[in-house]
């Protein structure tokens, strides 16, 4: 078992507040696991309560992007911020979703070259400016994206979900926080 973060200390699950310790363990029923985010941001509560709601609001929810659209989202943009946590824990979880055991490798080496569609290249083009380069997000960026059938609603999320996990990419480099080894082969083997 990896340590789940270097930098600093990970609370007991028995000593954290219910609400945090009631989700805890409700992700290592599910998952058989207790991912590494879980424990390390459990450091500072509430800072863990809002992190998880604003994750939830954008990953969990229906709406113009599938839920594997927004992982590709995520393994896409963490890569390019060499997040190792979350390329490693995310990739699994885009594995699952797209029901496709090579897809997420080839979005975290290069996704112009993975296979997917035209569609989804421009997400993550739009998704990969907002990352390195908000600051540059001009008109054409949105017709660019807006061509390929996303609404604004869409926009947004592919905005939220790259800006989200900018943050979290670099509180993950910061904390040091390890995937969990049991990320690695999940969705790479048919059950």
């Amino acid at each position: 078992m990896t340590h789940s973060a270097k930098r600093f200390p990970v609370p007991a699950i028995d000593k954290l507040p219910e609400d945090i310790r009631t989700r805890i363990l409700a992700v290592q029923e599910k998952s058989g696991f207790v991912p590494n985010v879980f424990l390390t941001l459990a450091y500072r509560p509430d800072e863990f309560r809002a992190f998880f709601a604003y994750h939830d609001a954008l990953m969990e929810k229906d709406g113009g992007l599938t839920k594997a659209e927004r992982e590709m989202i995520v393994v896409a943009t963490s890569s390019a911020n060499q997040c190792h946590y979350c390329v490693i824990a995310h990739g699994a979880i885009l594995r699952i979703r797209a029901k496709n055991p090579q897809i997420a490798d080839q979005i975290a080496v290069n996704y112009r070259k993975a296979d997917i569609t035209p569609r989804q290249r421009a997400m993550l083009d739009f998704a990969m400016k907002v990352s390195a380069e908000a600051n540059k997000i001009s008109e054409q960026d949105f017709a660019d994206v807006a061509s390929h059938g996303f609404s604004d609603d869409d926009v947004w999320d592919i905005a939220a979900i790259s800006a989200f996990f900018a943050l979290s990419n670099r509180m993950a480099n910061v904390t040091a926080m390890r995937p969990n080894d049991e990320f690695y082969m999940m969705g790479r083997l048919p059950k």
